[in-house]
C-alpha cells in the first residue's frame, strides 16, 4: 500500500469506531503528538488513548483532504463531535456537540505502518463550543 492508502484506511477505521483496525495500522514504536500533553510513544499508550477516546466522544471526520509525499502525509479534516463522558480537566459533558477544523501530520515506515501522527485542533474553539 502507498502512504495515501494506509492513511486513508486509518481514517476510514476511525470513522468506523473500528479501534483495533486503526492499531493494526500503527507501528509498535508509534509516535502520538498531541496540541495540548506531551507525546505518547509506543502502541500500547495509543491504544489506551484510543479506547479513553472512545469513551469521552464519538467522532465522525468530514471534508477530508488527504497530501501524501514519499513516506510523508498530511490530512486536513472537520471534526463532527459529541462530548459523551466528563474527560478530566474539561467541561462536564452533557451531550454537546461541536465542530472543529483539525488536521494531522503523519509518517510511514518501511513496513508499511504509521509511526509517527500528529494532530492539531483548536482547545479554546471547542471550549467554547462546549460551554467551557
Amino acid at each position: 500500500m502507498t502512504t495515501r492508502d494506509v492513511v486513508t484506511a486509518y481514517y476510514a477505521a476511525f470513522d468506523a469506531g473500528d479501534t483495533d483496525a486503526m492499531l493494526a495500522l500503527v507501528a509498535d514504536d508509534v509516535r502520538h503528538d498531541v496540541n495540548q500533553g506531551k507525546p505518547r510513544h509506543g502502541k500500547a499508550l495509543f491504544g489506551a488513548f484510543n479506547a479513553h477516546m472512545t469513551r469521552c466522544y464519538r467522532e465522525r471526520l468530514t471534508d477530508m483532504v488527504i497530501f501524501a509525499e514519499g513516506s510523508r502525509a498530511a490530512a486536513e479534516f472537520t471534526v463532527n463531535g459529541t462530548y459523551l463522558a466528563t474527560d478530566d480537566g474539561l467541561p462536564d459533558a452533557r451531550g454537546q456537540t461541536y465542530t472543529l477544523p483539525a488536521g494531522a501530520f503523519l509518517s510511514v515506515n518501511a513496513d508499511g505502518l504509521i509511526d509517527r501522527i500528529t494532530t492539531y485542533y483548536n482547545l479554546a474553539d471547542w471550549l467554547e463550543q462546549v460551554g467551557g
